[in-house]
C-alpha cells in the first residue's frame, strides 16, 4: 500500500541567472527513497508550472520515491527559443542529481521526464547528451516525435513558434536523435492522442528497438492528449504504478 510523503520547495539557476522552482517529494521521515525522477510539465512551451506535475510527484513520493517537478523559463517569458528551455533542462537535471546525491541515491537510479512539451525537453537532454543526465527516461504523452513527419508548412510555423531558425525543427525531432545506447524508456500515450498521434510514437518506439535499446510504448485505449492527471479517464493509477515498476526495475538491472 502506498504511505505517506513530505514535500519542500528548493531552486536550480537557470542560464540567465534567475532561479527557477523545483518542488522536491520524497518519502516519509525515516524512510529513504528507493529511486528518484524530475518531471517536467507541459504547456507547449508557453504554459504551465511545476504545480501540473505534483500530484504525480506525490503519489510516486507516496510509493518510496524520490519525485521532483520542476519549472523552466516559458517563451516570452524569459526564454526566447526552445533552445533556452532546453538548457534549463539540463541545468534541472544536474541539480536534481546533487539532490538526490544528498538522500543517498546514485546516479544508477534516477530518471527524468515529464508530460507533452515537458517529456519532449527531457527526452531530448537525455538523447544528445546521455552522459549528463539520467540513465532511464519516463514519457507521458510526449511530444515531437518524429517533426519530421509534419508537411513543410508546417515546419516552417512551428519553428517560428519556438523560436528557431529555418530549417532547425529537425535537431528537435528525437526520432532523429535515436542511437545505439540510448536511454531504457517508457512511453504513455492515449491512442485518441490528439496532438501527438499514436503512430508517431508507435514509430520512436520501433527506431529505438531496431536501434537495440529498451524502449516501452504503454497505449491507454480511447485516451487523449493529458489522459494522465487525476480524474482524466481513471488512468492516473495505472500510470504512477507502471512508471514506479520502470524505476525500481532499474535497480534490479544496475
Amino acid at each position: 500500500m502506498p504511505g505517506t510523503c513530505r514535500s519542500s520547495s528548493t531552486s536550480y539557476r537557470a542560464a540567465d541567472g534567475s532561479e527557477l522552482p523545483l518542488l522536491v517529494f520524497e518519502p516519509a521521515e525515516g524512510t529513504p527513497p528507493r529511486a528518484g525522477i524530475v518531471l517536467f510539465h507541459g504547456g507547449a512551451l508557453r504554459r504551465g508550472s511545476p504545480d501540473g506535475l505534483a500530484p504525480h510527484c506525490r503519489a510516486l513520493a507516496s510509493r518510496g520515491i524520490l519525485a521532483v517537478s520542476a519549472g523552466y523559463r516559458l517563451l516570452d517569458q524569459g526564454a526566447t527559443s526552445i533552445d533556452d528551455c532546453l538548457g534549463d533542462v539540463r541545468r534541472a537535471v544536474a541539480r536534481f542529481g546533487r539532490l538526490a546525491a544528498s538522500r543517498g541515491l546514485d546516479a544508477s537510479r534516477l530518471a527524468s521526464g515529464g508530460s507533452s512539451a515537458g517529456a519532449h525537453l527531457a527526452m531530448l537532454a537525455a538523447l544528445t547528451a546521455p552522459e549528463r543526465g539520467v540513465p532511464a527516461v519516463v514519457a507521458l504523452n510526449p511530444a515531437g516525435l518524429d517533426l519530421g513527419a509534419l508537411a513543410p508548412e508546417a515546419q516552417r510555423r512551428l519553428e517560428r513558434q519556438v523560436g528557431l531558425d529555418a530549417g532547425r525543427l529537425i535537431e528537435y525531432s528525437l526520432i532523429e536523435r535515436v542511437r545505439p545506447g540510448s536511454p531504457p524508456t517508457q512511453i504513455h500515450h492515449g491512442t485518441r492522442d490528439e496532438v501527438e498521434p499514436i503512430d508517431s510514437a508507435r514509430r520512436f518506439r520501433d527506431a529505438m528497438t531496431r536501434a537495440g535499446n529498451e524502449c516501452a510504448l504503454l497505449e491507454y485505449e480511447d485516451a487523449a492528449h493529458g489522459f494522465h492527471y487525476p480524474g482524466g479517464g481513471g488512468h492516473f493509477d495505472d500510470v504512477i504504478d507502471a512508471t514506479t515498476l520502470f524505476l525500481l526495475d532499474r535497480i534490479a538491472t544496475n
